[in-house]
């Protein structure tokens, strides 16, 4: 697989880098639609900065390839102790981390960078987040800074996690890109030189792929780890990120060769490209949500009858026809309906403008109030056109008597402040990471979410009792029930109107082999190669 020689036009050098010598033999590039805000997994949530940083990490445990069961990954295996409160790790020996010009290791992974990556998220005093403080959005918001009471090692390659409340989702989580483990001795080496935010910029880690170069708006460059502790994974010698916020030139360059892998074609483009004989589209039904999100800490909304009628207002089948183009299901839950727990009994209230008019009279809102609506300036799985969204419902919100005045940013400052609850209403939406339904109603929609993906800033104390007692326990029956519970209390107070549920088409050369679509919308190059 390493003699596969990738034949790419001159023009396709030139763009990437400006040399033709800038692309080697048996390199793929990946038309990505955003730049990553930067390399640090524990920091962000957007699948933009999961995609950029998955090839350079593992974590203890991984999902299969194109599934969703966790299976040992830096972890060869783990036991859990019959109270549920207690992960015994054993980890893989033999696995090297990257060097970069400024670090080389001088040790092999071990417990000690097990422990450096979760004590860095879970003690506030710990002495790398005092050197580089930042937000862990995945790990407060899951709550796991509450429920881990301790990370320890009991020798080199044992770790001990002791909860203070059972997760049955713990294992999952520890697979999702958040809990990517981290080199300690790189950290200590950078907090001695003062430059402990380079973790973020001059990333290290035991992955297939190591980093090479970052170039925001333009591309980033790794190159294949020959000593990647699976070498059936390492099937490239480079990989290229081309960042293309436009679709329309993402598929001008797959169609030229520019790049083998594209993501996020606008639906009307998927007919032809499944015509095209030098490409395939693989596809997959939607494990997601696009969503209107209601700032419910931001007048009028705080108003249940005012949320109320904003969502009854919402021409949903126009939306879809128009924005999914048949490529989308219409969504009425906070989670897809192929997660386990979903609760199709939950109805939509009727699309009835007149109805809303009256309603937002009777809540004392004035005709004309002016509200921000903030639509996202990129593709995503869930929402292959959030602008035409926005002016669809800004004219669906006009007919009810509210003004709408639409406000983007780029992607990175979207999501900032939209966490910081700058807006009064943004559309969003979520792709699921770990095949359990707290991944959904507890990280979109609890109040430890609020600063991380809970967008609505909603928080409820009776829908919180819920999803706690819903992963406090492993019955599956018994989380079923409570996770339906709250799922019918989140639409009777409407933090958010649920709009599509879009099929995932991902389009790629022929020569393609190995890529899989993952239901977590991951861009995953472990094992893909090119065909001659």
């Amino acid at each position: 697989m390493r003699s596969i020689i990738m034949k790419t036009s001159l023009i396709s050098l030139a763009l990437l880098a400006g040399s033709p010598a800038a692309i080697a033999a048996n390199s793929l590039v990946f038309c990505s639609e955003a730049s990553p805000s930067g390399f640090d997994n524990a920091q962000y949530t957007s699948a933009t900065d999961g995609d950029a940083a998955y090839p350079l990490y593992n974590r203890l445990a991984e999902f299969e390839k194109g599934g969703t069961v966790a299976v040992p990954a830096l972890a060869k295996s783990w036991d859990v102790s019959p109270d549920g409160l207690v992960y015994t790790f054993h980890l893989r020996e033999g696995v090297k981390f990257h060097s970069n010009a400024q670090f080389k290791p001088s040790r092999e992974f071990n417990a000690d960078d097990v422990l450096f990556t979760f004590n860095r998220m879970l003690k506030a005093d710990h002495p790398f987040r005092v050197a580089y403080p930042t937000e862990f959005p995945y790990f407060t918001g899951m709550g796991l800074d509450k429920k881990i009471r301790s990370v320890e090692k009991t020798d080199p390659m044992t770790v001990v996690f002791t909860l203070n409340t059972v997760d049955a989702a713990f294992i999952q989580n520890l697979a999702m890109n958040f809990a990517s483990i981290l080199s300690a001795e790189y950290a200590e080496q950078l907090m001695a030189a003062g430059k402990a935010r380079d973790i973020n910029q001059l990333p290290i880690g035991t992955g297939p792929f190591t980093f090479q170069r970052y170039q925001k708006d333009a591309q980033i460059r790794y190159k294949g780890n020959p000593d990647y502790w699976d070498p059936q994974q390492v099937k490239l010698d480079q990989l290229i990120f081309s960042i293309n916020t436009d679709p329309s030139v993402r598929l001008q360059k797959l169609r030229k060769n520019e790049c083998q892998v594209t993501l996020h074609p606008r639906p009307a483009d998927v007919p032809a490209l499944k015509q095209d004989p030098q490409l395939k589209v693989l596809e997959s039904p939607g494990y997601n949500l696009g969503y209107i999100s209601y700032n419910v800490r931001h007048a009028p909304l705080g108003n249940l009858q005012v949320r109320q009628a904003l969502d009854m207002a919402v021409n949903k089948q126009a939306i879809l026809d128009a924005v999914y183009q048949g490529a989308g299901q219409l969504a009425v839950n906070g989670m897809p309906p192929t997660q386990w727990s979903y609760d199709s009994s939950i109805k939509d209230a009727p699309f009835d403008p007149d109805k809303a008019r009256q309603m937002l009279r009777d809540a004392g809102v004035k005709e004309g109030t002016e509200l921000t609506l903030w639509a996202m300036p990129v593709q995503r799985p869930y929402n292959p056109n959030a602008r035409l969204m926005a002016e669809m419902l800004q004219a669906d919100w006009a007919k009810v008597g509210i003004k709408v005045r639409i406000v983007s940013y780029e992607w990175g400052e979207y999501l900032k402040r939209t966490k910081n609850g700058e807006h009064d209403i943004s559309l969003i939406g979520w792709t699921g990471d770990n095949g359990d339904p707290d991944n959904w109603l507890g990280t979109l929609y609890s109040c430890a979410a609020i600063g991380g993906n809970n967008y609505s800033m909603w928080c409820d104390e009776q829908y919180d009792k819920l999803i706690k007692a819903a992963i406090a326990t492993t019955d599956r029956d018994k989380r079923t029930a409570l996770y339906q519970q709250a799922q019918r209390y989140l639409k009777q107070q409407v933090p958010i109107t649920p709009i599509a549920h879009s099929t995932v088409s991902q389009p790629l050369r022929a020569n393609v082999q190995g890529f899989e679509v993952s239901p977590f919308g991951r861009n995953s190059f472990f094992g893909v190669s090119l065909a001659d």
